[in-house]
């Protein structure tokens, strides 16, 4: 394809960043204002055109955080085209980068946000339906710290947007989506609905700190035999078994969305909350040193040739080191790394040492190590830094979340309790904690979304229950992951 192409008269086509089965991606230019973008390209001869169809869903969620702007979309010549926010990389590639394993740290951070994004789809009446690592992505400049999310080729509308009727219970549905976070539900040939997407998300999170899921790598003869050996094996896998060393805050997670009746609404607040609470009891700050930012460069020194053939497979992976380390220079995260690590070799001297960038990942990494080394008293929360106790009304937190980096939860402050085995909603009344028999605990208060505060804090002791009630899309477009400034 030549490079020489005009989109909508002011968008110039530059090199090819990536590509998938339902189109590829390029680097544009704005010849008016110089400001790169990501560009979408599928031909008009596709047996199965979806790019108009993504681009009207990217029009209806536009005003979201976490959601690129769609800049144009039309046809040019033989193509559909999409023109959209140039982003950083996913969180497949970073988790590739971070020798394949994320800390439970990194991965409370990211899902904070990785639930928001999806609720403010639901909010919008449609589900995702693809929900995994590639279809996540990071901002870049002062939205570095922004988890986006992106590919709605297959999402589809679940309610009717005026009068919030829910689509039918209907079953003997091909799966939709990919089959290794596929819900159970989706397994069994059930309509997706909201609770779908969630389980997806919490196989996700595991997958990050597992390194790995039961059910991959599982060999089969056809693809539908594999879809059923990957059915059969997430059935019979526990939530205990799954989240084995981990907090007990992610079982109850699982336990939560599976209990979802079909067209319930999931309560996003309390699974933020649970989670939010569970980050407060290891006395973390919440300061967005992700492991990529803090820990990587040492993973990768010390494992580099395990990454080279890792992750992606076949070359992708040093082309994804080399992306990053670009992607951390533009976002003033550099550090000691040569580049000598994309070729999956030990790095040696550090790449610009001395820079602005690196200076300020010194000081991210010495705070983390002196946040590391206080010392913990029994169950006590950490206290709050001078960041977080800048409280803001949500007014201010939404305007914060939509146009500069995502603002880190307020003040940890006390809040009430949810009765055990019982999730609260707004309104409700619970005996003191006391008589519950649970002590008080600190959390931190949500973000308000859509205007209403929904939901109240988890306060459940571990080791509590909560109560328990097909076509593959091969590989999706990995949009705008490859493209960093040179």
């Amino acid at each position: 394809m030549s490079l020489d192409i005009l989109i909508a008269g002011k968008y110039r086509l530059g090199r090819k960043l990536g590509g998938g089965s339902f189109g590829e991606i390029f680097l544009g230019t704005n010849l008016q204002t110089g400001e790169e973008v990501g560009i979408k390209l599928e031909s008009i001869k596709a047996r199965h055109p979806q790019l108009l169809y993504e681009s009207k869903l990217y029009k209806i969620l536009q005003g979201g955080a976490g959601i690129p702007n769609l800049r144009w979309y039309g046809i040019e010549g033989e193509y559909n085209v999409m023109v959209i926010d140039l982003l950083g990389p996913s969180l497949e590639d970073l988790f590739n980068f971070c020798s394949r394993k994320f800390t439970v740290k990194t991965v409370l951070m990211l899902a904070d946000q990785m639930i928001s994004r999806v609720e403010y789809v639901h909010s919008r009446s449609f589900i995702h339906r693809d929900i995994k690592p590639d279809n996540f992505l990071m901002g870049l400049g002062k939205r570095a710290n922004q988890v986006n999310i992106i590919d709605f080729g297959l999402a589809k509308k679940y309610r009717d947007p005026k009068t919030h009727v829910h689509i039918p219970y209907v079953e003997n549905k091909n799966l939709t989506g990919t089959a290794r976070y596929a819900s159970v539900n989706t397994h069994l040939g059930i309509e997706q609905s909201r609770r779908d997407d969630l389980e997806s998300l919490g196989y996700v999170f595991m997958y990050f700190l597992r390194g790995s899921l039961p059910w991959q790598g599982l060999q089969a003869a056809t693809k539908k035999q594999k879809y059923e050996k990957i059915s059969e094996k997430k059935m019979k896998t526990p939530f205990e078994t799954l989240c084995k060393g981990l907090p007990q805050e992610f079982v109850l997670y699982f336990q939560n969305v599976r209990s979802l009746r079909f067209d319930e609404k999931p309560d996003y607040a309390f699974l933020r909350r649970m989670l939010r609470d569970l980050f407060a009891k290891e006395g973390w700050n919440w300061d967005y040193v992700f492991d990529w930012i803090q820990g990587g460069g040492a993973r990768v020194r010390s494992g580099g040739l395990r990454l080279a053939r890792g992750g992606g497979g076949g070359g992708d992976a040093p082309r994804n080191v080399m992306t990053i380390l670009k992607y951390q220079r533009a976002n003033g995260i550099e550090r000691p790394l040569a580049t000598a690590a994309a070729a999956g070799q030990p790095s040696g001297a550090a790449a610009g040492a001395g820079g602005a960038g690196a200076a300020a990942t010194r000081a991210l990494q010495e705070a983390a190590e002196r946040q590391r080394q206080r010392p913990l008293s029994g169950t006590a929360a950490a206290q709050p830094s001078v960041q977080q106790q800048q409280l803001t009304n949500p007014t201010q937190q939404q305007q914060q979340q939509q146009q500069q980096v995502v603002a880190a939860p307020a003040a940890l402050v006390p809040t009430r309790s949810v009765p055990v085995g019982g999730v609260a909603t707004a309104g409700q009344q619970h005996p003191p904690l006391q008589q519950q028999g649970l002590a008080p605990r600190t959390s931190v208060p949500l973000p308000q979304a859509g205007g209403q505060q929904q939901g109240l804090a988890y306060q459940a002791a571990a080791g509590q229950q909560l109560p328990e009630e097909k076509k593959e899309k091969s590989r999706a477009s990995r949009a705008f992951v490859s493209y960093s400034p040179a």
